[in-house]
């Protein structure tokens, strides 16, 4: 069953790769004989549902995804979080400058408009500024401020540099909580941590059982005035480790347990670095 199962969903994912190839080529070249760029959002966003289903990956959510420019932060699990999210809203993202060498992959990201980060590298200032100017052009950003993916049962700490963005375009900030569950217990596929490596993880994925995934749109939030930068990431992060854990709250799941120690205080050193 899951070679057949792998087999169905790599020929129609393959199928919807080269259509969103082909589209993007054709805009491209659109691009060229205007003169000027013509808008990817709603192409993208109907590509990104194409490869979800695809991925056999269930979507349920609570709240609705925000209208207008605003700054979206979600936790961060697996490379999946960027369809899933991506097929619910027109948003652009902020990914890990790794993303833009993946074969193909990379590309289509590059040709969706999306902003790339290297970490530890001492972009955050100029991601922030480019951030800013695409809130202030009127797109929805979305950034994983934890800055890596974890095993989806906790919320790692934020680095909150890019928050400020939100500030300078004058935008709200809105939390995500994104999970991933299997028959109603954390799913441990889904997430792309550690050494793992693109390829193998999507065999996996597309071999394993449909996974659910739910998302959870917050109320909007504005920095309060004399507020920091790293007091509204705070708030952020509780907010979406609380959705975190009400989205994993069904039989036989207790809750969202804490981040070892030995996690915490290495996230906390890396952030006092990046201030």
């Amino acid at each position: 069953m899951a070679v057949a199962r792998l087999l169905i969903r790599l020929t129609f994912l393959l199928l919807v790769l080269g259509a969103t190839t082909a589209i993007a080529l054709l805009l491209l070249l659109m691009d060229r004989l205007t003169g000027r760029r013509h808008n990817r959002s709603p192409l993208a966003r109907a590509c990104f549902l194409a490869c979800c289903r695809c991925l056999g990956i269930r979507i349920t959510e609570r709240g609705s995804p925000p209208e207008g420019p605003v700054l979206l932060l979600s936790n961060h699990i697996s490379w999946t979080d960027i369809p899933v999210l991506g097929g619910l809203t027109e948003i652009r993202f902020l990914s890990k400058a790794e993303v833009a060498d993946w074969p193909l992959v990379g590309w289509l990201a590059r040709q969706a408009g999306t902003l790339f980060i290297r970490r530890g590298s001492g972009e955050a200032a100029q991601r922030r500024e480019d951030i800013t100017r695409t809130l202030q052009a009127g797109q929805s950003v979305l950034v994983f401020p934890e800055g890596t993916t974890s095993s989806g049962l906790t919320v790692l700490p934020f680095f909150p540099r890019l928050i400020g963005a939100a500030t300078a375009a004058e935008v709200p900030v809105i939390p995500v909580s994104i999970a991933y569950l299997r028959e109603g217990e954390p799913c441990h596929v889904a997430p792309f941590i550690g050494d793992d490596e693109f390829h193998h993880h999507l065999l996996r994925l597309l071999s394993a059982r449909a996974p659910e995934v739910r998302v959870t749109w917050h109320p909007p939030m504005t920095a309060a005035a004399g507020a920091s930068a790293r007091e509204l990431s705070d708030r952020v992060r509780e907010i979406i480790l609380e959705g975190l854990r009400q989205s994993h709250h069904t039989p036989g799941v207790s809750g969202c347990p804490a981040a070892t120690s030995s996690s915490v205080a290495s996230r906390a050193d890396m952030i006092s670095r990046s201030k």
